[in-house]
């Protein structure tokens, strides 16, 4: 929506003057030569800034009739920007602490006196991003804040909500929160990535203790690049996920054939329909114990839904026989035994070598959630679980390839898995940098209405997401969007505005693409003509 009311006359007037009435580099005076007048939409009110312009008239002087601008005009307003920075920290504090979208946050500012186009919004909301950004990421705070701490230790990951577009490589100190990086990149070689953590380990003023990732194979190469002998933790979640994922898809497999077999619950709860007495409100009892049970899902890798539904059918398959020991229900009444009764009884076989199976992971889990014994000792009780499943791997029967699958992965991770045992403070696992993901992405989800992920998060993302999780944080007001350094500002607002061309040059070709390279044989053959 675009601004279709006039904006009103100023209500507030302000005269800034340059602190510094000599010249930085030849020491003369510099006189006031003319007055810059502005107007600034603030929250205060519609502000008209009259800004004195100083320069220097000395001959000789390098800076001579170079201009030299009020310090406080930086802390107000952006240069070329209507509106002041008061009103950018609002429209981050509304976007990313109360989850309010454009139109929202529009009529807020218009209910505050700020006459502004929802496009408009959009635009300040992208300056806030990159001004935060920024300034969270100034050397001088870093290094301060990282100096107290004496050491760091590093969580890394990768995020690619599209597949085969860019991917928002972040890099976190696990001890304070902060984003020490955060850069997409249009790939996840360990190359790449390897640049990235070597730039901070550069910039970085204490040592880097240690490193947690997932098992991905680009950030593992790339850490064993960079940091060789810096202890390096391998996320045991994605481990287990990994390494049990055969075992797992055989529970699933499992509980799909067991699925298949219970039949006729909808039918025996036709028989209770419309019936008020005690019998019809068992009968409607089992029945909803029985859709329980098959409608709930575990999640991978240690929670076993099938065995978990084999166990729930099998206990309300004893509760039936029990009642029916005591002179209870009949399996004739509609109860519901016969029809789980068939279910566990075709499907005996498949249960006993997933049962196995999945104990070993179990141990597994058990094992590696231990803290207090240093790494030595969970190293030897996982090398000997892992002895004792590749002995007696023929007691999981069909599922012994899935068992070697286990100990294959395993050898894979085993250098990265005790780490944290024996470093202090360094996380046993990177699901603090995936609950920052998926945090940003429900944030924006909520703003925005999009089911999917939006496009901007991996676009926009090193200034977007460093933005959204520290407003999230702390409060954020127009002074701390002030000390973003100017030059760096527009130096991320060039690279993202870069990005953002690319992107908008794969939608054109998508529309048209003849169109599209018509236009690039134009420009090849003029580059081929003489000058």
């Amino acid at each position: 929506m675009v601004k279709t009311a006039k904006s009103g006359e100023p209500t507030i007037t302000r005269h800034l003057t340059p602190e510094r009435t000599d010249c930085p580099h030849c020491g003369g005076p510099m006189r006031a030569d003319d007055a810059n007048p502005r107007t600034v939409h603030t929250l205060a009110g519609i502000t008209r800034l009259h800004l004195t312009v100083r320069r220097c008239h000395q001959y000789g002087c390098v800076a001579r009739r170079r201009p030299y601008r009020p310090e406080a005009g930086g802390a107000s307003v952006l240069p070329r920007h209507e509106f002041g920075l008061d009103v950018i920290a609002l429209i981050g504090a509304l976007r990313y602490t109360e989850h309010r979208s454009i139109p929202e946050i529009r009529a807020h500012l218009v209910g505050r006196g700020v006459t502004i186009a929802e496009r408009t919004v959009t635009n300040l909301l992208d300056r806030y991003d990159e001004l935060l950004a920024v300034a969270l990421a100034d050397d001088r705070r870093l290094r301060t804040l990282l100096g107290r701490q004496g050491r760091v230790l590093l969580g890394v990951d990768g995020w690619q909500p599209d597949v085969g577009h860019e991917v928002l490589w972040v890099i976190r100190d696990c001890l304070s929160g902060e984003i020490l990086l955060a850069e997409s990149l249009l790939s996840a070689r360990h190359q790449d990535l390897g640049e990235l953590l070597a730039a901070v380990k550069a910039a970085c003023p204490v040592p880097v203790a240690g490193i947690v990732s997932d098992g991905q194979a680009s950030i593992r190469k790339a850490v064993a690049a960079v940091f060789p002998d810096t202890p390096y933790q391998r996320c045991p979640f994605h481990f287990l996920r990994e390494a049990a994922r055969p075992i797992y898809e055989a529970d699933r497999h499992a509980k799909k054939e067991l699925q298949k077999t219970v039949r006729g619950v909808r039918g025996i709860e036709r028989t209770a329909e419309g019936r008020t007495d005690p019998a019809a409100d068992v009968i409607r009892g089992y029945c909803s114990a029985v859709r329980s049970a098959l409608t709930d899902d575990g999640r991978p890798p240690v929670e076993a839904s099938g065995l978990r539904l084999h166990d729930r059918l099998t206990a309300i398959h004893e509760s039936l026989g029990r009642a029916e020991e005591k002179g209870g229900f009949r399996p004739n009444s509609g109860s519901g035994k016969a029809s789980s009764t068939g279910g566990l009884e075709a499907t005996l076989d498949l249960w006993l070598p997933v049962r196995t199976a999945f104990a070993w992971v179990h141990q597994a889990a058990h094992i590696l959630g231990l803290e207090a014994p240093p790494g030595t000792v969970i190293r030897a009780k996982l090398g000997g679980l892992l002895g004792a499943m590749r002995r007696h791997r023929k007691a999981a029967g069909e599922r012994a390839k899935g068992v070697d699958h286990f100990v294959k992965v395993s050898r894979r991770y085993w250098p990265g898995l005790f780490a944290c045992y024996d470093t202090p403070d360094l996380p046993r696992t990177n699901n603090d940098l995936e609950q920052a993901f998926g945090s940003h992405r429900y944030h924006e989800r909520r703003a925005t209405g999009r089911k999917g992920a939006s496009p901007a998060l991996v676009l926009r993302g090193s200034a977007r997401l460093v933005a959204g999780l520290a407003t999230r944080r702390q409060k954020v007001t127009a002074a701390d969007l002030a000390g973003a350094n100017p030059a760096q500002w527009k130096q991320l607002r060039a690279a993202l505005e870069e990005r953002r061309q690319r992107r908008v040059e794969r939608k054109r070709f998508r529309r048209d693409p003849q169109g599209y390279l018509k236009d690039l044989e134009i420009k090849l053959n003029q580059l081929s003509l003489p000058a």
